[in-house]
């Protein structure tokens, strides 16, 4: 089970989180950033594999981007780097050869890819394609809310009580 992914600029700077268990706010923090320190200071030789407290840490890096998942000890590394590369192939259909700019400005298109993949630390959906489909369903529901939104005289249209 994954317990949380995180993505982080070679900067250092947390652009994407999500945990898929229970952890107050200051000890989230905290395993940010010990785990960017970590990462961050591997020379890209080394194995992506990290043993970190009784947990698996996987990372991967993409362009400027490390995408890090922390899965339980038992569980096989290399699955987890195919999800996180599931993931990024997602992303980089869905945005045109994604980069760091994409998951800034749409983090919440980014959060929703991964909410279709994973649920509750599983992965649910492994068709790239269904993904792409739901997400493009998604897009089209948000562009027919925001053309609603500007038909002329429509905001305006509830019933007025006189008042006299």
């Amino acid at each position: 089970m994954i317990n949380f992914i995180l993505l982080i600029s070679r900067q250092g700077k947390t652009r994407l989180t999500k945990w898929f268990t229970h952890h107050v706010a200051k000890e989230k923090a905290r395993v940010v950033r010990e785990l960017t320190g970590m990462v961050l200071s591997r020379p890209p030789k080394l194995c992506n594999f990290i043993e970190w407290k009784d947990k698996k840490v996987i990372y991967k890096r993409y362009a400027s981007l490390y995408f890090v998942a922390c899965v339980d000890k038992d569980d096989n590394e290399l699955i987890t780097l195919e999800k996180i590369h599931l993931f990024v192939e997602i992303l980089d259909r869905y945005f045109g050869n994604v980069c760091e700019l994409d998951i800034i400005f749409n983090f919440h298109k980014a959060y929703y890819i991964m909410d279709e993949l994973f649920i509750g630390g599983y992965l649910e959906e492994t068709s790239k394609s269904e993904v792409l489909r739901i997400c493009a369903a998604m897009d089209e529901m948000m562009d027919d809310s925001k053309d609603e939104d500007k038909i002329p005289g429509r905001a305006n249209s509830s019933p007025r009580s006189s008042g006299r």
